[in-house]
């Protein structure tokens, strides 16, 4: 079992920067693929980045491509999300998610994650 906690979220001006932080415990590996997922109220749940076991290869929702940065510390089991240049329409609830991989890969389906944290807010406001 994994358990994952988020932490970083907050409110900030449209243009501003938050790092999200995911922290991984408990039978933890460094070698899950993880991901960053969010929701918005009365939208579907969307990756917005992901990330391979070993953080050689990464991906992009194109809405965030250029201001987000995913990357991982395998040492520490902790997942990051640099997001920068913040848009109201960034505005969401942001999960990490964390699943052991059949490859060298990225995986961008919710229902390809086996474990979840609980979530944290980003409020950007405009």
């Amino acid at each position: 079992q994994v358990q994952l906690v988020e932490s970083g979220g907050g409110m900030v001006q449209a243009g501003g920067s938050l790092r999200l932080s995911c922290a991984a415990s408990g039978r933890t590996s460094s070698t899950y693929a993880m991901g960053w997922f969010r929701q918005a109220p009365g939208k579907e749940r969307e990756c917005v980045a992901a990330i391979n076991w070993s953080g050689g290869s990464t991906y992009y929702a194109d809405s965030v491509k250029g201001r987000f940065t995913i990357s991982r510390d395998n040492a520490k089991t902790t997942v990051y999300l640099q997001m920068n240049s913040l848009k109201p329409e960034d505005t969401a609830v942001y999960y990490c998610a964390a699943r052991l991989p059949y490859s060298n890969s990225y995986y961008l389906n919710d229902y390809e994650y086996a474990y979840w944290g609980q979530g944290t807010q980003v409020t950007v406001s405009s």
